[in-house]
């Protein structure tokens, strides 16, 4: 394994940690046991994976080629709960400060992880000249889980209501696919990672969200 696929894959565990902890999250807030929790968790890590090797072609799905992405989404999963349920938070709290903050670091986290390891796959799959699919990939690799997450909870999927989520992703993907184009692929993958990071960071800090249309009263 080279320097670059080792990046890659320490990235990809990183991100399999924070979202399989988003994904946790949200089952524990939905009073969830043990096993819905820790479905909640992989599915979140592995689904966007899953959906974007399905569109290259890659079969059966790299999260079933190297099963450690399900293993570590599911350990994060249970330590999760465990830390939740040994130190007897109320629900109170998991609904209000802590949820919302954790919800906030790991998805940042998880998104531009996986929306730059979306686009890398694609570069490695021989797209790199295909910016909109490249673009495509990194981001349906970045919601994919969470909208999946979202879905199986029974709640309004986070990227269609919160704090530009699916476009900081669609951002990244851009910066990140266009920059592997004039740069090399490590350096095109951080770019793409700040931007994410900064467009969630700065949207959540000032509540920055896209129009919507208010019910009539």
């Amino acid at each position: 394994m080279g320097l670059q696929e080792s990046i890659i894959f320490i990235l990809e565990i990183v991100g399999t940690i924070a979202f399989a902890a988003s994904g946790a999250m949200v089952g524990v807030r939905k009073s969830m046991d043990i096993f819905g929790v820790c479905v909640l968790g992989v599915l979140t890590a592995v689904g966007g994976g899953m959906t974007r090797d399905i569109i290259v072609g890659v079969i059966p799905p790299a999260v079933f080629q190297r099963p450690v992405y399900v293993a570590v989404a599911a350990v994060t999963s249970c330590l999760f709960f465990a830390g939740m349920y040994f130190k007897k938070i109320s629900a109170e709290e998991k609904s209000h400060g802590i949820y919302e903050k954790i919800m906030l670091a790991m998805d940042t986290a998880g998104l531009g992880i996986f929306t730059v390891v979306g686009v890398s796959t694609g570069i490695r799959q021989g797209y790199e000249d295909n910016l909109f699919l490249l673009v495509f990939l990194g981001t349906i690799t970045g919601v994919g889980g969470g909208l999946m997450r979202d879905i199986m909870a029974g709640v309004p999927p986070y990227i269609f209501v919160r704090h530009i989520y699916a476009c900081a992703s669609i951002a990244g993907a851009v910066a990140c696919a266009y920059l592997s184009q004039r740069t090399d692929l490590v350096t095109a993958m951080a770019a793409g990672m700040a931007v994410v990071i900064v467009m969630r960071v700065l949207a959540a800090y000032y509540r920055w969200n896209l129009p919507r249309l208010k019910e009539k009263e």
